[in-house]
């Protein structure tokens, strides 16, 4: 038996880089899939691409950002799919500026969708997870919500606040039967590393020990163990995937 056998699991973001990784990963695993991403055009492009999926995988236009909007989602999937068990939290951007030069619009930009975002959703979705008596949530967070960042004091914020936000919710969701984790991965070759300077990604590959970038299968890995029975017993941990990069 495949480890997500029968398992209903949401995705944001899931229409491209890590929540594409993850989706391909969960439905190998034998879950049934939801995609929400505001990127409608590159969700029917996914669709296309795994026709062979059937009704084992919908794409949903969702802005995280409404809470309006996730909460009407959520029905839908409950409607479409019967049940609800699993919620990544993947959704999440970037507005990179050192604080001198960043701009409001910057901040509440990157608050909205990676901070924010992520309350909606797990808001809008835990009352499915709790009468279905089983859940994961699982949420991205990221090393430099652990360490800092130079350039990013939006984007550590949000991602320092998941993993606050999760050992909450861990005590809150523990006795219902739902876990919440957080996955903080390190430097991962999606779309978003690529605007940086080559000479930099080099720097970053030497300061990590396995002298390499991170793949977005590789976190998806690490969302599936988590959304699996295998991790019953892990509740309010943040799992770095890094390569030894904070070491």
């Amino acid at each position: 038996m495949k480890r997500l056998e029968g398992k209903i699991a949401i995705i944001t973001g899931g229409a491209s880089g890590i929540g594409k990784a993850t989706a391909q990963k969960f439905l190998e695993e034998g879950a049934r899939v939801a995609i929400w991403d505001i990127d409608a055009r590159r969700g029917a492009d996914l669709l296309a691409a795994w026709a062979d999926q059937g009704d084992n995988v919908r794409f949903y236009p969702v802005d995280t950002t409404s809470l309006a909007a996730v909460e009407a989602a959520a029905a839908q999937v409950q409607s479409d799919f019967g049940a609800i068990h699993i919620l990544i939290n993947n959704a999440g951007i970037t507005r990179d500026a050192s604080l001198k030069k960043m701009t409001p619009e910057q901040w509440d930009q990157v608050i909205a969708v990676n901070l924010t975002g992520v309350f909606n959703c797990t808001k809008a979705v835990y009352p499915f997870l709790e009468s279905a008596g089983w859940g994961r949530i699982i949420s991205a967070a990221s090393i430099v919500g652990l360490y800092g960042n130079f350039g990013q004091t939006n984007y550590v914020a949000t991602k320092a606040a998941v993993i606050g936000m999760t050992k909450v919710w861990a005590r809150e969701f523990g006795r219902r039967g739902i876990t919440a984790n957080a996955v903080a991965p390190g430097f991962i070759h999606t779309e978003m590393m690529d605007t940086i300077p080559e000479t930099v990604l080099a720097g970053i590959r030497e300061k990590t020990p396995l002298q390499r970038l991170g793949r977005p299968e590789e976190i998806a890995s690490a969302y599936a163990f988590l959304a699996s029975d295998e991790a019953a017993f892990i509740n309010g941990a943040t799992i770095c995937v890094d390569g030894g990069a904070t070491l």
